[in-house]
């Protein structure tokens, strides 16, 4: 039996885009002479759809896509996912469903039955679990599906309490009392820089427990904060990886299940993390843009490293033609930070403008020195001038249409190093999951063939310049200090005492913890942060903002 896999990027709630795009990709399956073609979970709606899966109409349209395929299915057969209601008046009203497609109808469904809900996913908000296992007879092979979380069933939970399995059910176990000849996955599995390796060893634990090959097809592209790489393939019943499909892109191949265990086993694509995270955060400011209709955007550039790898990666995703770099220095603003500014901007290729903003900040001063009655300048006057920026960005954002993109770091996000309504405005967050330590790291690889980031940019201490000799590490710890507390305390949930035992200093571990954990008002008013981590800020990590802990 030959399969295609389609992996294909899909726009939530655009039905007519993706079903034109399902039936083209069943249509060259056809004329490659495949047997079935496979697509993501989710397909004909996209993932996530989120509460969208509240209102009846956007179900019926799910259901209208899936029909509206289904004519097309007469000599192939096709697996595509989306939302079905669920007759019994118990439990939850849908089920998260792969749609079995052929002879020009719906010939079955498989529900999905292990349905996450922690870090960004909240599945069991909308879905009812399947606890009926089949498989589908299709020319002389018993097909099993699975759909995404179905083959996690083995993995611990993610908050690093102890616990050793998630889930106390098997969809794989259950599915193997059935003994199919193939099992198929359809994933819409998001990115993050540890996620492939744990990818990898699930699918070669499953393949070579119960003997079976396994076809894992999985979504690409970006919907808000959340990326997905794709990087589906096919692993043999020895659990080789025999085929894998590109990563951050479509991509179509057909395969011959019938000499998949013949076929020698090729290397996984081992990808450095800063290549991955350099393609991840391209393709996520791409489709935050293209998705809504939007082609240009606008930062300001203040010569420092975070917004010259911002106006770099923007570059890429957008074309120089659709980024504008707005400098907007103050008397505090060193020469060389302007020159570097001037000379990113001009590697580049990128329009910038020169906005002094000293009578500005002057005015400011003079229209609130009554109330101030000569109280002594503080951290006020360093939050105006980055209020005044972040004003004259948006307005510019405003008048030609573009989106303001941030530009702090997870490192500044998480201990609170960053103003409201200030440099923490913008209407997406490019680095907010990716640390100081690892942003000098993507500047080092957009350097990796001609200087694009100015030297002095990679070796100049980091500064907000907000007031005379200013530096980072007079208000924090030195970023080679900071980001592996911050790791261990967000991502890894190590206790305190569990980080002090491997050699930090007591007093700055506590100094650090105290300042995540008072600064989530912060994070609650920042921009959708593009997700690469296991345990990004934003929708993935729930904080009460009013807690005493």
């Amino acid at each position: 039996m030959k399969i295609a896999l389609a992996q294909q990027n899909y726009h939530i709630g655009n039905f007519q885009e993706n079903v034109t795009k399902i039936i083209s990709a069943i249509r060259q399956a056809q004329d490659e002479g495949a047997d079935l073609v496979v697509f993501p979970e989710l397909s004909v709606c996209g993932y996530p759809p989120l509460d969208l899966l509240d209102q009846k109409s956007f179900i019926d349209k799910c259901i209208r896509a899936v029909e509206s395929i289904a004519p097309v299915c007469k000599d192939i057969a096709a697996i595509v996912g989306g939302p079905a209601y669920n007759d019994d008046p118990a439990g939850k009203s849908l089920f998260n469903s792969a749609f079995f497609l052929y002879q020009g109808k719906v010939m079955d469904q498989v529900n999905k039955s292990l349905l996450p809900t922690y870090d960004v996913f909240d599945e069991y908000r909308y879905f009812e679990p399947n606890r009926q296992f089949k498989v589908i007879p299709f020319r002389g092979m018993k097909i099993g599906i699975t759909i995404c979380e179905d083959i996690w069933d083995n993995q611990p939970s993610p908050n690093a309490m102890g616990r050793t399995r998630l889930y106390t059910l098997s969809p794989m176990e259950e599915l193997s009392r059935l003994h199919p000849d193939m099992v198929i996955n359809i994933s819409a599995s998001p990115f993050s820089t540890s996620h492939e390796q744990v990818k990898k060893k699930i699918l070669n634990d499953h393949a070579k427990k119960y003997c079976v090959p396994i076809v894992y097809i999985n979504q690409v592209g970006a919907h808000t904060e959340l990326i997905f790489d794709g990087a589906s393939m096919v692993v043999n019943s020895s659990g080789e990886i025999v085929r894998e499909l590109a990563w951050f892109k479509e991509d179509f191949h057909v395969i011959d299940m019938g000499e998949v265990d013949r076929m020698d086993a090729i290397a996984f694509s081992e990808k450095e993390t800063t290549e991955k995270i350099y393609e991840a955060l391209i393709l996520g400011i791409h489709d935050f843009f293209a998705k809504q209709g939007f082609s240009k955007a606008v930062l300001g550039l203040s010569g420092g490293i975070d917004s010259s790898v911002v106006a770099a990666l923007a570059v890429e995703a957008l074309g120089q033609d659709n980024v504008t770099g707005l400098l907007l220095p103050s008397q505090f603003t060193s020469q060389q930070s302007i020159d570097d500014a001037v000379e990113l901007a001009e590697n580049l290729g990128i329009d910038y403008h020169i906005l002094r903003i000293d009578n500005l900040f002057e005015q400011y001063k003079k229209l609130l020195h009554p109330l101030f009655n000569n109280m002594p300048e503080d951290v006020t006057e360093e939050n105006i001038q980055a209020r005044i920026r972040g004003n004259l960005l948006m307005a510019y954002a405003n008048k030609f249409g573009s989106i303001l993109l941030n530009t702090s770091n997870k490192s500044e996000a998480a201990v609170g190093y960053g103003t409201l309504y200030g440099d923490l405005a913008g209407g997406l967050s490019v680095l907010g999951d990716v640390y100081k330590t690892q942003v000098y790291d993507l500047a080092r690889y957009i350097n990796r063939s001609q200087t694009i980031i100015p030297e002095n940019v990679l070796i100049k201490p980091p500064s907000a310049e907000l007031r005379p000799n200013q530096k980072d590490s007079d208000s924090l710890p030195e970023y080679s200090v900071l980001d592996p507390i911050l790791c261990r305390y967000i991502e890894q949930f190590k206790t305190p005492d569990d980080i002090i035992e491997e050699g930090f200093e007591e007093d700055t571990v506590m100094q650090v913890i105290r300042m995540v954990n008072r600064n989530e008002y912060k994070r609650y008013q920042t921009p959708p942060i593009l997700r690469i981590s296991s345990k990004a800020f934003g929708p993935g990590r729930k904080m009460p903002l009013v807690a005493y802990f």
